[in-house]
């Protein structure tokens, strides 16, 4: 059975950190793209960061840049996101997704699997 779970989300102060993980199981995740989308309440669920199956190329959207890291632990079938310097517009549900091809994509529609997401708030 193919899942993606999620954890590391919580609650932190305005310039705190986190650091989400996503772990997979029921295929080989090597070959697989992955990424976290977020989803405020009221707005549409955005791309943050993606990580190709090897883990040797990484897209970020702007609003994250030179804040969070994207990684993966290919051993482990585990991807994480680094997120420093937090802030309260970062307030959201984060989601771990995959697809089934080796390269990314900034695109849900891109991804076959989903975790059911972690909540992280940041207060001011």
């Amino acid at each position: 059975q193919v899942q993606l779970v999620e954890s590391g989300g919580g609650l932190v102060q305005a310039g705190g950190s986190l650091r989400l993980s996503c772990a997979a199981s029921g295929r080989t995740w090597s070959s697989s793209g992955m990424a976290w989308f977020r989803q405020a309440p009221g707005k549409e669920r955005e791309f943050v960061a993606a990580i190709t199956g090897p883990g040797d190329y990484t897209r970020y959207t702007d609003s994250v840049k030179g804040r969070w890291t994207i990684s993966r632990d290919n051993a482990k079938d585990t991807v994480y996101l680094q997120m420093n310097s937090l802030k309260p517009d970062d307030t959201a549900v984060y989601y771990c997704a995959a697809r089934r091809w080796s390269n990314y994509s900034t695109q849900k529609s891109a991804y076959e699997f989903w975790g059911q997401g972690t909540q992280v708030t940041v207060s001011s």
